[in-house]
């Protein structure tokens, strides 16, 4: 990564989940920084806010209280201000008709929660070189899963 600030933003209702994400990142790069939200809700507040920066990518956990990881992602892809910022889904659960709903709502990409820290890491990197490889992210149906 280039010496530019890299925002992401993490929804997620987990603790434990948000923590190991967050020390992944800080050892990932020291270019990135890390904002997290724990409820829906919270989430598009802060994306709504003016005085908030705008995060380069969103990682959105399905299952969350207040409003759901579907509900906000269809929320930002049905506003203008919102609608460009990536967003990857990072869930336990992996039901494919659940996966396919989000990728026809406009999530980017699909990551099932990797059990162990170095998969965490390797998710977290391929999710941000898929988003940034290109200045308008594709999006594909056949590549939308990523495996660490």
């Amino acid at each position: 990564m280039e010496n530019t600030k890299f925002h992401l933003l993490l929804a997620d209702d987990d603790i434990d989940d948000c923590d190991f994400f967050a020390e992944a990142v800080s050892e990932i790069s020291s270019t990135l920084t890390l904002s997290v939200l724990n409820d829906g809700v919270a989430l598009m507040d802060f994306l709504l806010a003016a005085d908030n920066p705008v995060p380069n990518l969103v990682f959105l956990d399905i299952n969350m209280p207040r409003k759901s990881g579907s509900e906000c992602l269809e929320a930002m892809k049905s506003s203008v201000k919102l609608k460009a910022i990536p967003v990857v889904i990072y869930s336990t659960s992996l039901d494919r008709t659940v996966v396919n709903h989000l990728y026809d709502l406009g999530a980017h990409y699909y990551i099932q929660k990797p059990c162990e820290f170095t998969n965490i890491k390797k998710a977290i990197t391929k999710a941000i070189s898929q988003i940034t490889e290109l200045e308008t992210p594709e999006r594909s149906r056949a590549q939308f899963i990523i495996e660490p």
